[in-house]
């Protein structure tokens, strides 16, 4: 009777080794004796006894080579590879859409790797909270998670799942008869019962091969489940495996062809100069019955001689459909927009227009230009117009240009080759363009672009391709532009510093994003916002609530963000004119610049401006901006000499002298309190 094997396991925590060991006893129990060692409980600690094969956690020991330092020299190792069972995922997508949900684990590493492989299962419809021993509290979450960490949940929670230990991988358990020479287990219906129960990737195709030569039959099951059509020879050229992707894909019959010549049956394949070679024969395009095929061919080396070769063949449109899945997982690591147009707080006429206008703009393909100041919340509305947009699937990703010298910036959108310049990445690496295929790219501050990448910018947009920095290959793409800009672009394009025509094609879809002094009462919506996210707990006086309204607010809703986060800290229940920050007092004691006194010649201009600050102080009163038609209708009613451009010359002489607050488009201007103070100091 064969001796058993010895399997050593080796893990961080003893309860997650005595799992593992049920796992691998579950189809190695007969052959195998198996024993468990553990870092906490001390066990794994000194040189453990010789065993056929050691399997460890990579938690266990911290790094390979301390791993190293415990184990008989010359010593089979391998890594623990843990999934996780389908009937615990299926319980997961049935929690609601949006909710929050703590995953508790031993370590924030722990946590976050089983977060990021959940996502990889498509658990995505939920918002993942890492915690852990030592983690902060997280208010107003009440459903948790855990892989049989229970001791580490915290209390509170509603909804508590128990995941159970995560399993060991089909693939780990094919590794671990590959190691033995037990592959007669993988035979066994307890294997394929093992294998569907627990979620996980195929095993790659280049370890099964090297390490299953003469495991023929499953040789044949992984052939078959790849996606790409395989065709394998021996040394001598003879065909021994055909998948039933290559049979469709070349229509021939695989029983047919084994054992005939490669070069009779395959003559677009150069399997012959493969095996002169014994070197892997790139990507190569070829049209096969009217398909163009991607065809490479690798040797197979073993022990420094060339055994045989294999073929992989992939139709163009099967290359770009992954393509889009690589781009898809990308999507899910974080290039995705994280607002809707429901996370935005206001109920005033001003954004209630705005909103309704981008929620129609988002259904169009057009590029859409977001104007606004600083602070008013351009980027938000960036993610609700991807949200809403028929693109809300694909990826988001955004970008500040200005924040980029010129140079990184290039290499940033479109992208670099290896070796197109000291320091690039080894294989290159894919621009934002690429990464935000089929979906949308947010270009903030982009009126900090330079000329010359102005001109690329506009080639991407027009011909919908773009060519990686040191490159010489077109990429199409497939992408919608969101730009912003807190400046106006039409001086830019006057001024000879913006193209013209770059201008143009942004401009599409225009929407003036309305600065916090034209939203009325949201102000006091949003400090009741931030408080809730900032978990504080005051109220504002009456005197500091007229103090936001006539306040001028240059930092717009960031700088109310600020404040509130400030007055949090003053630990006083009622916020009075003396909680106020002192950097918000000092941006109302700017007192307004001197006019010079008044020229006889210079009494009608004098008149015209004391007209104009009149009409804007009764709409202030009234809280309510005044644009520049509307005082030109008071000025005819009031029989006062004024045109439209006269008009626009005073108001921005007030706002020059820090008296007016001009607001772009419609949105009208009003006066600062420099500005009432002047016209209230004259009436006296």
């Amino acid at each position: 009777m064969t001796a058993k094997k010895k399997i050593s396991v080796i893990a961080l925590d003893p309860r997650a080794g005595i799992s593992y060991r049920s796992d691998i006893a579950r189809l190695f129990g007969e052959v195998a004796d198996i024993s468990v060692f553990s870092m906490l409980d001390g066990s794994a600690s000194g040189v453990l006894d010789r065993a056929d094969l050691f399997v460890a956690s990579t938690d266990a020991y911290g790094s390979p080579e301390e791993l190293m330092r415990h184990i008989p020299i010359d010593s089979q190792t391998m890594a623990v590879e843990v999934s996780f069972r389908w009937s615990e995922l299926r319980k997961l997508k049935e929690l609601p859409a949006g909710s929050r949900v703590l995953f508790v684990n031993m370590t924030q590493t722990m946590a976050r790797e089983a977060i990021a492989q959940l996502e990889q299962f498509g658990i995505t419809h939920i918002h993942w909270i890492p915690f852990y021993p030592g983690a902060p509290e997280v208010p107003g979450v009440r459903i948790a998670v855990t892989p049989d960490e229970l001791r580490y949940v915290p209390r509170g929670m509603e909804t508590v799942i128990d995941l159970g230990q995560r399993v060991c991988t089909s693939g780990m358990m094919i590794e671990i008869a590959l190691r033995l020479g037990l592959e007669s287990v993988l035979e066994g219906p307890a294997f394929q019962e093992y294998a569907q129960s627990v979620a996980t990737s195929n095993y790659s195709f280049d370890r099964m091969f090297a390490r299953s030569i003469r495991l023929e039959s499953q040789f044949h099951i992984l052939m078959e489940s790849l996606e790409d059509g395989v065709v394998g020879v021996n040394e001598k050229g003879e065909i021994f495996a055909c998948s039933r992707r290559a049979e469709e894909m070349a229509c021939v019959s695989a029983p047919l062809v084994q054992g005939k010549r490669c070069e009779e049956v395959f003559p677009f394949i150069p399997f012959v100069q493969c095996l002169q070679n014994r070197q892997t024969l790139p990507a190569k395009a070829v049209r096969v019955n009217g398909v163009n095929l991607s065809v490479e061919v690798v040797p197979v080396i073993r022990q420094n001689a060339c055994i045989g070769a294999f073929a992989l063949l992939q139709r163009f449109n099967d290359v770009e459909a992954r393509q889009n899945e690589l781009r898809g997982q990308l999507f899910h690591k974080g290039l995705c927009a994280k607002y809707s147009f429901a996370d935005v707080v206001g109920r005033s006429e001003a954004i209630r227009r705005t909103r309704e206008t981008l929620g129609r703009m988002a259904l169009s393909e057009s590029p859409v230009l977001l104007i606004g100041e600083t602070g008013t919340g351009k980027e938000l509305f960036a993610h609700a117009v991807h949200q809403a947009s028929h693109r809300s699937d694909g990826p988001f990703v955004a970008i500040n240009v200005a924040a980029f010298p010129e140079n990184l910036l290039e290499s940033e959108l479109f992208g670099y080759e290896e070796g197109a310049f000291t320091g690039a990445k080894k294989g290159g690496r894919p621009g934002l363009f690429e990464l935000a295929h089929r979906g949308t790219l947010f270009l903030d501050e982009v009126e900090g672009m330079s000329p010359v990448l102005q001109i690329k910018l506009l080639r991407a947009l027009q011909e919908r391709e773009v060519m990686r920095v040191g490159g010489n290959r077109i990429i199409h793409v497939d992408v919608r532009i969101v730009a912003a800009t807190n400046e106006a672009l039409e001086q830019k394009v006057r001024d000879g510093t913006f193209r013209r025509d770059l201008y143009y094609r942004l401009n599409t879809l225009p929407a003036i994003i309305p600065p916090l002094t034209e939203r009325g009462d949201d102000i006091f919506l949003l400090t009741e916002q931030f408080r809730r996210e900032l978990g504080g707990s005051f109220q504002l006086t009456e005197p500091v609530r007229e103090f936001f309204r006539r306040h001028s607010w240059p930092g717009n809703i960031r700088e109310l963000r600020n404040a509130v986060e400030y007055f949090i800290y003053t630990g006083h229940e009622q916020i009075t004119m003396e909680d106020l920050p002192p950097t918000l007092l000092l941006s109302q004691e700017t007192p307004p610049r001197a006019a010079p006194p008044a020229s006889p010649g210079e009494a009608a201009a004098s008149d015209a401006f004391r007209f104009v600050l009149g009409q804007l102080y009764e709409a202030s009163e009234a809280r309510s901006p005044m644009g520049r038609d509307k005082l030109l209708q008071k000025a005819r009613e009031a029989h006062m000499p004024l045109s439209q451009h006269e008009i626009r010359t005073i108001l921005s002489d007030m706002a020059e002298r820090g008296l007016a607050r001009i607001s772009r488009g419609r949105g009208g201007s009003q006066l600062t309190p420099a500005g009432r103070a002047l016209w209230e100091n004259g009436q006296r």
